[in-house]
């Protein structure tokens, strides 16, 4: 367990140092689960009472439409955030499913807990401020690239992004991904 914890204070020290009696007071507001593949982190009308930082893993993040298909909004494996962000912050049922597509360990940091880490460590506030712009850069990037670019433009960019994502999730979900059917996908070259 040790380890993971060591991962997770690694990850907030790219953002903000901080020193060993920080580290004491902020890693117990953090709880370790894990989950099988298949398993559901966040399921749709459910509260969501938690934000995630990915250890190990990989989960989909999606909503389903009215006729059963699956529009998948973000893929989050190792040192990923994730969340129904919505659901999280304003305490309302969840929209999205999130489940795992490998077997998977995070952290989990609920509401209470991160708003008084932001009030008592004006660091910790930094930390999620700065990781919240990033987030918003990620989101207004893959929207932008869903209006903007080509199927194969956006899957030619992922392949050399993420050359590693794109090696372990299935053909059918980077399908979703990338607003696509599999068969249009099985044509780009990468």
């Amino acid at each position: 367990m040790e380890q993971q914890y060591l991962v997770l204070r690694k990850h907030i020290e790219e953002i903000c140092p901080i020193s060993d009696m920080e580290w004491q007071y902020i890693y117990p507001f953090f709880t370790h689960k894990k989950l099988k593949k298949h398993q559901f982190l966040v399921q749709k009308g459910q509260p969501v009472s938690c934000e995630y930082f990915v250890i190990k893993g990989l989960l989909k993040a999606y909503a389903i439409d009215g006729e059963g298909k699956e529009h998948i909004l973000q893929f989050a494996m190792e040192y990923y955030w994730t969340s129904d962000f919505q659901a999280f912050q304003t305490q309302t049922p969840a929209t999205l499913f999130i489940d795992c597509i490998e077997d998977s360990e995070f952290f989990c940091l609920g509401k209470e807990g991160r708003e008084q880490l932001c009030q008592e460590m004006p660091k910790m506030a930094n930390f999620f401020r700065i990781k919240s712009h990033y987030g918003y850069i990620a989101l207004q990037q893959r929207i932008l690239s869903m209006l903007t670019e080509t199927a194969e433009v956006r899957y030619n960019n992922l392949l050399k992004k993420l050359p590693h994502l794109v090696q372990r999730v299935p053909k059918k979900l980077l399908a979703s991904y990338l607003g696509v059917t599999r068969e249009t996908l099985s044509r780009f070259k990468g």
